[in-house]
């Protein structure tokens, strides 16, 4: 065990600690057109202060209007139409809840993430060998953060695409707040025009721009997975050593949760206006959770081919320091080398023997992704957590509560 110590102290030696000054600093927000407009608007600074002008400034900017512009045409309480601005729920929840949930997003992002791109190299699982081509898959992620081609290409996306699906969905929507349709052409009204081009733009650029940033990620998480790097599949996280990335994960929530509230906001429509049940939708719903649970968790998978290497090389390794260990403690214990018995008390052999089976433990049970089954349960939660209101349109308050309790007890 002492030639193992020496190893890990000459590696330590080998691998000096960068001085905090050298880390390369990363943020996937704190830059790209957007960013430049808040600052020179003021509604932030250089690390994504003033979030409460954000919060307040951009949703009434998306959802003030639709209400005034509603009023003066009589469609914020007419019952004679099919949805009345005020009854819109689905418009309620997309601009006073998920927009603001997405905009609160890039302070935790930038908050949670930061850090974790640091530990990298504070943990010297990117070697100093190494660090030049990990600056350099840093210096390319927040390039492609600061193309101001690509923000315009989700602009042009928002105005085209984006445009043609929203159509799509209300053409047969029957006369609302905002639109009468006649065959295949929508007369927009007031409201209709800015909900059209102003609102619903707003929020699916905001949105596109967010899976543009977990895109980035995911690139950037892949180019460091090239690296050489250092995992020990003895690592107490039982991830080589990156299971702190689980961690980036999370600080996505908000989005998902933005992403949960827009669909129940859209299943709730349907319910009230189409007379369509809850559980019909519980197909979609089960759908959504997957896919969302993939879209935060996939870049994590990049480190999938390192973290089996390491867990085969690990398995070779200790197996051969256990064998080398185990023969030599029987031919002293066993084979007749300590005559008494009560030479094994305290005996530091036999401490030894249980620290090298807890270590092949360990290494043996080295998972090959770095989240674990209760991580994707609470990111599943945290994503289906804005449709449980809905169970309300299914059952009583009183009897949706009882429920809960019996589950829980």
């Amino acid at each position: 065990m002492t030639g193992r110590i020496d190893l890990i102290n000459e590696d330590l030696t080998r691998n000096e600690i960068v001085p905090a000054s050298d880390l390369p600093d990363f943020s996937l927000v704190l830059g790209g057109p957007l960013f430049q407009l808040y600052r020179r608007t003021h509604l932030s600074l250089d690390a994504l202060e003033l979030l409460h002008r954000r919060i307040l400034i951009v949703p009434l900017f998306a959802w003030l209007p639709l209400l005034i512009l509603s009023a003066l045409n009589g469609g914020a309480l007419d019952r004679t139409i099919r949805i009345p601005f005020l009854y819109d729920v689905e418009s309620h929840v997309r601009f006073l809840i998920a927009l603001p949930v997405l905009i609160i997003a890039e302070v935790i992002v930038h908050q949670r993430i930061s850090p974790l791109v640091r530990r990298f190299v504070e943990r010297r699982i990117v070697l100093q060998e190494d660090l030049a081509g990990f600056s350099k898959a840093v210096s390319s992620a927040l390039r492609a953060r600061n193309a101001v081609a690509s923000e315009l290409a989700v602009l042009v996306l928002v105005y085209t695409l984006g445009l043609w699906f929203w159509r799509g969905q209300v053409v047969h929507a029957g006369a609302t707040w905002f639109a009468a349709p006649e065959g295949t052409h929508l007369n927009l009204t007031l409201a209709g025009y800015w909900y059209a081009f102003v609102s619903i733009p707003i929020f699916q650029f905001l949105l596109l721009r967010w899976y543009m940033r977990l895109v980035l990620w995911f690139r950037f998480l892949w180019q460091v997975s090239r690296l050489n790097l250092h995992l020990s599949a003895a690592h107490p996280d039982r991830a080589g050593g990156v299971g702190f990335l689980i961690n980036s994960s999370y600080a996505f929530v908000p989005v998902l949760v933005a992403e949960g509230a827009l669909l129940a906001g859209v299943i709730a429509n349907r319910i009230l206006y189409e007379g369509r049940s809850l559980m019909s939708f519980k197909v979609e719903a089960a759908g959504f959770v997957c896919f969302f649970l993939l879209l935060v968790l996939s870049p994590l998978a990049s480190f999938t081919p390192r973290l089996m290497a390491a867990k085969r090389k690990g398995l070779a390794e200790y197996g051969l320091l256990a064998n080398r260990y185990i023969f030599g403690f029987e031919q002293k214990w066993i084979g007749g080398g300590a005559e008494e018995a009560s030479e094994l008390l305290g005996a530091a052999d036999i401490q030894s023997l249980a620290d090298l089976a807890n270590s092949y433990s360990v290494v043996r049970d080295m998972r090959i992704f770095p989240f674990g089954l209760r991580d994707i349960a609470r990111l599943a939660a945290a994503t289906a957590a804005p449709l449980l209101p809905l169970a309300l349109t299914t059952f009583s308050l009183e009897e949706l509560l009882t429920r809960l309790v019996k589950t829980v007890l």
